[in-house]
């Protein structure tokens, strides 16, 4: 009885210091997050003061770039992969100058018109200040981690005003089919204090509840199945073009400055075309998607070509909000394909894209009911998981690291980075599964030898 007391006693004594610590955290993250978000949107109203403001992304790429680079290299890319590398690689431990070159890389990146996002620089503002924080008070690599952990989860709670999935994303991005249970607790206490201080500093939040009956039928579960599977394929066509766009920046002669430079030169000169459709953050677009307009055919590929080409060529942001403009649009086309709902479909690509591409499919189904309401949750869910699966074993965040394979039908080396992975086929060999592999093979035999 003693023993158990003490023990009692412990953990009430560890709730209380993670209470008190992942307080702390959440109101310095929602008090940076609105400041950026705030310095976000002055960028860009002087930018659209303009009417050809994107004219200036051949040198806003460039510029981007050199900041980055000579006040803090950690600050590259989309954000929230640099703080999974931080985490899983030095215990936590991030440059404090982190927090205001990314601050000032993302508004000139996105203020002059590139694809990128919000949420990833919030995520790094938000662990730079964990990681700070847990310098000054002296606290281990284990505590230092929890609390860069929090920073994720803070960040992505108070940009888009989802505390619940917000929490969840921060456990759940880091490792490929698991979750940091004993970071749960902080990582919602973190992600609550957060969304609500920015609200209190007047940020405004996206709901869109959507007009969805929950009538079950079997024709539009089906539909809701193949949408996850086409989600997927999505999913899996933005991570190769992030990862092809890398490999041809590496492999493309010239100094960076001018490989940046005609990036930004070829962005611009689309855009002229396009009336700058794919610009920026797309929030209108995405906001349009929602209400039930259609998006054009070509929308998810282009915002996937526009949103390599700026975070591979100096564009500094995160990858969400583009995650979620590229699901949004798929959704409607899909829709449009099949005779659907515009909107509801629109709302599913919305968060399936981010369970396939990110892998987090509990946050992305969490996400669906703090946004569009409980209605139409299920249904988002199921599409979130398939194209998680139908993602294979990549990811946005190629420092995610796999705990779990997908399949007992592809076999990878658990532990490692999902950049680092390669995988081997055991076909199942039950005998549903055998037919199914049987008909797939004359599938793809009928159709390849129909090819002109």
């Amino acid at each position: 009885m003693r023993q158990r007391l003490k023990e009692e006693s412990v953990l009430f004594i560890s709730i209380l210091k993670w209470f008190v610590i992942a307080t702390a955290i959440g109101s310095v993250v929602g008090f940076s997050t609105t400041f950026f978000l705030k310095s976000l949107e002055w960028g860009i109203k002087s930018a659209g003061r303009f009417n050809y403001y994107y004219l200036l992304l051949p040198l806003a790429l460039p510029l981007s770039a050199i900041i980055v680079k000579y006040l803090a290299p950690e600050a590259e890319g989309h954000g929230t992969e640099k703080v999974i590398e931080a985490v899983h690689k030095r215990a936590g431990k991030i440059n404090p100058l982190v927090i205001p070159v990314k601050l000032v890389a993302t508004v000139i990146t996105i203020a002059s018109g590139g694809s990128a996002g919000k949420e990833g620089p919030c995520a790094q503002i938000g662990a730079g200040f964990s990681s700070v924080f847990a310098g000054i008070f002296r606290f281990n690599d284990r505590d230092r981690r929890k609390l860069v952990i929090c920073g994720i989860s803070a960040g992505f709670a108070s940009v888009f005003g989802t505390p619940i999935a917000g929490a969840i994303f921060g456990v759940e991005v880091l490792f490929v089919g698991n979750i940091l249970y004993d970071v749960l607790l902080p990582s919602f206490i973190a992600g609550i204090t957060s969304y609500q201080v920015s609200a209190a500093f007047g940020i405004q939040y996206f709901y869109h509840e959507i007009n969805f009956v929950p009538v079950f039928k079997e024709s539009f579960f089906m539909m809701v199945v193949l949408s996850g599977v086409f989600f997927g394929m999505c999913s899996f066509l933005l991570i190769e073009a992030l990862v092809y766009a890398k490999k041809f920046y590496e492999n493309a002669k010239g100094s960076p400055v001018l490989k940046n430079f005609l990036a930004g030169v070829i962005l611009a000169s689309i855009s002229v075309l396009t009336a700058g459709r794919y610009l920026g953050l797309g929030l209108d677009s995405i906001e349009n998607m929602l209400e039930g307009g259609t998006a054009l055919w070509q929308d998810f590929a282009m915002k996937i070509f526009y949103t390599a080409t700026t975070l591979n060529f100096g564009g500094s942001g995160g990858i969400v909000t583009p995650i979620f403009f590229i699901g949004a649009s798929a959704g409607s086309v899909f829709a449009r394909l099949f005779h659907m709902d515009p909107s509801t479909f629109a709302a599913i690509g919305f968060v399936a894209l981010l369970g396939g591409a990110a892998n987090t499919p509990i946050a992305a189904s969490i996400m669906a009911v703090e946004l569009f309401g409980t209605a139409i949750a299920p249904y988002a869910t199921v599409a979130c998981v398939i194209s998680y699966l139908m993602t294979g074993h990549r990811s946005v965040y190629p420092s995610q690291v796999l705990s779990i394979n997908k399949s007992s039908s592809v076999k990878s080396e658990l532990g490692r980075e999902m950049d680092d992975i390669s995988t081997e086929i055991y076909p199942e060999t039950d005998w549903l599964s055998t037919v199914l592999f049987k008909y797939a093979r004359a599938l793809r035999r009928f159709f390849w030898r129909k090819k002109p």
